[in-house]
């Protein structure tokens, strides 16, 4: 039996998750409702509005399943909205999945307009990475995004822009990421990701 990815399909940017993993090679499913959980090898949840999400997530009696699931060590991956939704500390509001030891600040870098790309040096990406990109940089795309402005015990930061903001984080089977690897056509990070799962 194959590998099955799920990507948490409510709201925001879902569809290009599922692509980039069947790119991969891998079955991925859109996940709605709980009985799509089933059978699952790890479960990505994008970008999008994270309020917007969480709500639908409450309705659809999606967040007890997920957190149990997570707790019991399906590798589950936050990416951009995804991340706020994975985070213990919020700031303000209470968190939805409460899961991963970070403080999460929402659109930390301001509006839609103030929107950017810029190049991250990933030295965990090279486990999964072919010889000839070895240390090279992961363009990351970050819409309104948020970060992450502090890591509890046992979080390994894995990626930090040039000021020293942390922009992807690991701890166990859970992976953080600020921005939106499934845009730009580099894999090396749903690869980590699948790595991970293994």
């Amino acid at each position: 039996m194959g590998k099955k990815y799920g990507v948490l399909a409510l709201q925001g940017a879902f569809i290009e998750h599922v692509q980039v993993l069947r790119s991969l090679g891998v079955e991925s499913v859109e996940v709605r409702l709980p009985k799509h959980l089933r059978g699952l090898d790890g479960l990505v949840i994008p970008g999008g509005e994270s309020t917007t999400i969480g709500k639908l997530a409450v309705a659809y009696k999606l967040v007890e399943p997920i957190r149990r699931m997570a707790e019991e060590g399906l590798p589950v991956w936050g990416t951009c909205a995804g991340m706020i939704l994975l985070a213990k500390d919020i700031g303000q509001g209470r968190p939805l999945l409460g899961l991963m030891d970070i403080v999460a600040k929402r659109n930390a870098f301001g509006r839609q307009v103030d929107s950017f790309e810029t190049d991250l040096l990933v030295p965990e990406l090279d486990e999964v990475s072919i010889a000839e990109e070895r240390g090279y940089p992961f363009h990351a795309v970050f819409i309104r995004a948020p970060s992450i402005e502090r890591v509890g015990n046992g979080v390994l930061e894995i990626a930090c822009l040039p000021d020293g903001t942390i922009v992807a984080a690991r701890q166990d089977n859970l992976l953080a990421t600020a921005f939106h690897p499934e845009l730009g056509g580099d894999t090396r990070f749903h690869r980590y990701f699948l790595h991970m799962a293994r």
